[in-house]
């Protein structure tokens, strides 16, 4: 019977997974019951509950999703600049998850899978920071916030008036090399 329900259903884990998505995107993450989760599946409604216990462990789903997808886009940048316009470039591409990742409230905070994941990011960007200022754990915290907080204000619209249509990716670009100069370097204000 097992065989049936997922040849009948496809991969339920993922059919579940993208329409929480969906409804964080559209509604936000109050909105979200298993229940209709599973009524927009089609199943019965504690067949998500094999997949995931409750909804803290949809959400932690959701959130180590969003940490390995963010950690393989920060992984195609170049330079500091470059990973911040990725972070940005993510949380535009993955607005629901981005919202996720970041609401330790909402999740299972000692999920290994989320822990790992979630280490995984931050290791990147502590590796990426090394060599500008004096104090690796201030420039860990410095560019992280410039990219997170860069993302906030562009996902909930804020930034539409200073941008004035000005690219987004561009204008960040120029942030960070306002804020972040090698050690070293003459132009450091």
């Amino acid at each position: 019977m097992a065989t049936e329900r997922t040849y009948h259903h496809g991969d339920l884990r993922r059919t579940v997974l993208t329409a929480a998505l969906d409804v964080i995107a559209t509604e936000g993450p109050a909105a979200l019951s298993l229940r209709d989760l599973a009524r927009r599946a089609g199943v019965s409604h504690a067949a998500p509950a094999h997949h995931f216990k409750d909804r803290a462990g949809l959400l932690t789903a959701i959130a180590t999703e969003g940490y390995d997808l963010l950690d393989a886009a920060l992984g195609e940048a170049e330079d500091l600049r470059g990973l911040g316009v990725h972070y940005v470039q993510f949380a535009v591409a993955h607005p629901a998850h981005f919202q996720i990742m970041f609401r330790p409230e909402l999740l299972c905070p000692d999920a290994p899978e989320l822990l790992a994941a979630r280490e995984r990011t931050r290791s990147r960007l502590r590796t990426a920071v090394e060599g500008y200022g004096d104090d690796p754990a201030i420039g860990f915290m410095a560019a992280w916030s410039l990219a997170h907080g860069f993302a906030t204000l562009l996902l909930s619209r804020n930034l539409d008036g200073p941008l004035d249509g000005r690219d987004p990716e561009e204008t960040f670009r120029a942030l960070a090399g306002e804020m972040f100069r090698p050690t070293g370097d003459p132009a450091k204000g």
